[in-house]
């Protein structure tokens, strides 16, 4: 039997011992933001080491911007890219001023630091929106299970895909469940087949079990 979403998400989510939520450390709107771009190609739990003292100190755009740049590249300089992560976070500060983050994706996107990928997030952690954040895990792990065309080469094209296939139900919680799928199980080197709930139904080309 192929491994469909609907045999996916009534599997996995039970039988992953975790709350299904994002791992990202955040404490209000805002901080969730500013950590959704520095976990851009970093992982959360090393962007985990550093928000709680950063955020213990700027947890607003205004404190953001009276940190500054060299004041928040000390606190993220083990994090990939923390010189564009910077620069990116210190503008989305200033865009927001005493605004709240919009609760719309195009909104979103006009701000800076924030795309699709980044908006999509937001909105379904935040707020319960059942949009669809690919990351490195969903698009690996969509292409592993042939959800989704090989010529589905993008973030954006994945998505659309996505969101056609599998039942709107799963929608809300798609991101969560592929993402910690994808980081304790489904990993994309050496994956855990022998622990994974759905294997029985899944016929990935490097399955190994």
């Amino acid at each position: 039997m192929k491994l469909t979403p609907k045999i996916y998400f009534e599997k996995v989510p039970s039988s992953l011992d975790m709350e299904i939520r994002s791992e990202l450390y955040h404490t209000n709107e805002f901080t969730f933001a500013v950590a959704v771009i520095l976990s851009a190609q970093a992982t959360d739990k090393k962007v985990n080491k550093v928000t709680p003292a950063l955020f213990a100190i700027a947890d607003t755009p205004q404190k953001m911007l009276k940190l500054g740049e060299e004041g928040l590249k000390e606190h993220i300089k083990v994090i990939s890219f923390f010189n564009n992560k910077a620069k990116s976070i210190l503008r989305l500060s200033l865009a927001l001023g005493d605004s709240g983050l919009p609760h719309n994706r195009d909104a979103l996107m006009k701000l800076p630091g924030i795309g699709q990928k980044t908006a999509n997030v937001i909105m379904n952690v935040l707020w319960g929106e059942p949009t669809i954040g690919v990351d490195t895990h969903v698009f690996r792990n969509a292409h592993r299970y042939r959800w989704v065309s090989e010529d589905a080469n993008t973030p954006e094209k994945v998505e659309a895909q996505l969101m056609k296939i599998i039942p709107e139900k799963y929608h809300s919680i798609a991101n969560h469940v592929m993402v910690l799928h994808g980081r304790y199980i489904c990993k994309a080197l050496r994956p855990k087949c022998s622990e994974c709930p759905v294997a029985p139904w899944c016929d990935a080309k490097d399955k190994t079990i």
